[in-house]
């Protein structure tokens, strides 16, 4: 439990007619979702996964993903954010189905969410308007002004409802071979340190031509670009959910060279850290 700290966002209930169509949604929180009425589908990088009445889904945070309407939708929605914490969350070992069934008791968990949770509630579905770092950080802020019974009883049915996915995870290696699974424990493991390219490739037992060919065929990235995005994913939700200078953010994530640091960090994100921590719709 010491390795997953969900906090929430937002909860709500929400009823669509044909207007829930976003493009290429990316957020630095998971989304889950009742479904209690209708049909949508959401669109991720693996596939077209439907959403039906009766079911949970679960898309993760900084998954790139659209949504298509096309009739009337009703659906619950959770928004949640992990802690930063200076170790690899259960989160980033494993990887959580997109599609569990749903029992009523499911149903009265989520109900009881969002009683206990009224003024956590979207004002629009659009994520442009809720789904920018001001937003998120009044979110935060209002997080916190809940009573600490509510906040214990949230906690609780966060778990039961994560429980649901959590049952049929799998580990999430994106590569079948051990050498750069053991690669990328590394590199979660150790992300508020320094990793060098020397270490990864002396671990895997490879010439550093042939680890970064492997590294980059199983994963897509090489390794220098999958260890920059792991971090700056990481300083996405600092910049967020806390108000520390950016330079101090940049050391905690051992980059020695703040100027560096907000090279990568626009590079990955397309955006600046002070604009990211500024952005507003």
């Amino acid at each position: 439990m010491d390795k997953l700290r969900p906090l929430m966002l937002n909860v709500g209930f929400a009823e669509q007619n044909a207007d829930w169509n976003w493009k290429n949604v990316n957020s630095p929180f998971m989304r889950l979702y009742y479904v209690t009425e209708g049909n949508a589908q959401v669109i991720l990088p693996n596939g077209t996964q439907p959403l039906k009445a009766g079911h949970l889904y679960c898309i993760p945070a900084f998954t790139t993903h659209s949504y298509h309407c096309t009739s009337r939708f009703c659906h619950y929605y959770i928004h949640l954010y992990e802690a930063p914490q200076q170790t690899a969350s259960l989160l980033d070992e494993w990887e959580l189905p997109s599609e569990v069934p749903a029992s009523e008791q499911d149903l009265q968990l989520v109900r009881r969410l969002c009683d206990i949770n009224p003024q956590m509630s979207l004002e629009s579905p659009d994520p442009t308007y809720y789904d920018f770092a001001t937003a998120l950080k009044q979110n935060f802020t209002q997080n916190k002004k809940r009573k600490l019974c509510d906040q214990i009883e949230s906690y609780g049915i966060v778990y039961q409802l994560l429980a649901r996915f959590i049952r049929d995870a799998r580990p999430k290696t994106p590569s079948k071979d051990e050498r750069i699974v053991k690669a990328l424990t590394y590199i979660r493991d150790h992300l508020y340190e320094p990793i060098g390219l020397n270490s990864l490739i002396q671990n895997a037992c490879l010439s550093k031509d042939h680890f970064i060919r492997l590294f980059k065929k199983e994963t897509g990235l090489t390794p220098v670009r999958y260890i920059h995005q792991k971090k700056i994913e990481k300083a996405q939700l600092i910049l967020l959910t806390d108000n520390i200078p950016i330079k101090s953010i940049a050391y905690s994530l051992a980059f020695d060279d703040y100027s560096y640091f907000i090279r990568v960090f626009k590079k990955v994100t397309g955006t600046t850290p002070q604009a990211y921590r500024n952005a507003r719709p």
